[in-house]
């Protein structure tokens, strides 16, 4: 969610409700990112991820996503143009000192840039031989928005034939979040406008890749359950996606607490964990 998880959207005044940002992240690093770890180990076992490697990761966020795929030996190079506090916390965590088990992915070539794909260029850096946009879409209107032509910017810096990783949410059956993210657009936008949420739909992946010119190559489908130790764990996990961003510009935060909260009640379990049972689906496509 956000350029990672899902992409955040601004309150229908156009500006964003007063967050602190560096919270944010963190929140996002230490609750929300993990998550989706099934799925980076299902693509990069599925790639055979490792020496040889030359990732590039788009919306790259803190970098789980990237330290993971160093860890296996490869060289990686993240960009995020709307998340500098993010990308501080993806420099800590690919820093040898911090993380030394991703030492050897690091002296391959660990690169984190502010900007997009074009701004991983360079005179110097050998193309890429996967790409990665980590970034679920299918659960909110809009949320491909110019996911197009940023793999239209990231394909002339590739191999050809490279693979490209899309990824998003699953049917809302098989997808408990959905319900809880909900109460964003109910809050938000009760008449549904851009921003709103819904289903994902069979071919999202397919239309997104067809747009930016890419050949799908193979899909996947793989559980990626949401756990929390509380619900004020919860809580402060989905606001760090920023897709409830919008509900609390229009209401206020104690107002999206109070609702989420009250979403989050089935999924309680006796131990006052937060249980949600998740399926996302991924779409491998090759640059031509």
């Amino acid at each position: 969610m956000t350029p990672t998880l899902v992409q955040s959207h601004l309150p229908r005044g156009g500006t964003a409700p007063r967050v602190d940002l560096g919270a944010r992240a963190r929140d996002w690093a230490e609750i929300q990112e993990r998550m989706l770890v099934p799925l980076f180990e299902a693509v990069y076992e599925r790639l055979d991820v490792g020496d040889g490697t030359r990732l590039l990761g788009l919306g790259c966020g803190s970098g789980l996503a990237l330290l993971m795929a160093a860890s296996r030996g490869a060289a990686v190079t993240g960009v995020d143009p709307s998340a500098p506090e993010r990308l501080a916390l993806a420099r800590k965590r690919l820093s040898p000192d911090s993380a030394p088990e991703a030492a050897a992915g690091a002296a391959g070539g660990a690169r984190l840039v502010e900007g997009g794909p074009a701004d991983a260029a360079g005179p110097d850096v050998p193309a890429y031989n996967l790409v990665t946009a980590f970034q679920p879409i299918g659960c909110m209107a809009g949320d491909s928005e110019g996911l197009s032509g940023l793999l239209e910017t990231a394909a002339p810096l590739t191999d050809r034939g490279t693979p490209v990783v899309l990824v998003g949410w699953g049917p809302p059956e098989r997808c408990a979040t959905s319900m809880v993210l909900r109460v964003a657009t109910k809050l938000a936008d009760p008449m549904r406008s851009a921003g709103s949420w819904r289903p994902a739909l069979r071919d999202d992946l397919e239309e997104v890749a067809q747009r930016a010119g890419l050949k799908p190559d193979g899909s996947g489908r793989v559980a990626c359950p949401f756990g929390y130790a509380d619900v004020e764990s919860a809580v402060r996990g989905l606001l760090s996606t920023g897709l409830f961003d919008a509900a609390v510009g229009a209401t206020d935060k104690a107002q999206v607490d109070k609702e989420l909260t009250e979403a989050l009640h089935p999924h309680r379990r006796h131990d006052g964990t937060v249980w949600m049972p998740n399926v996302f689906r991924y779409l491998i496509a090759r640059t031509p």
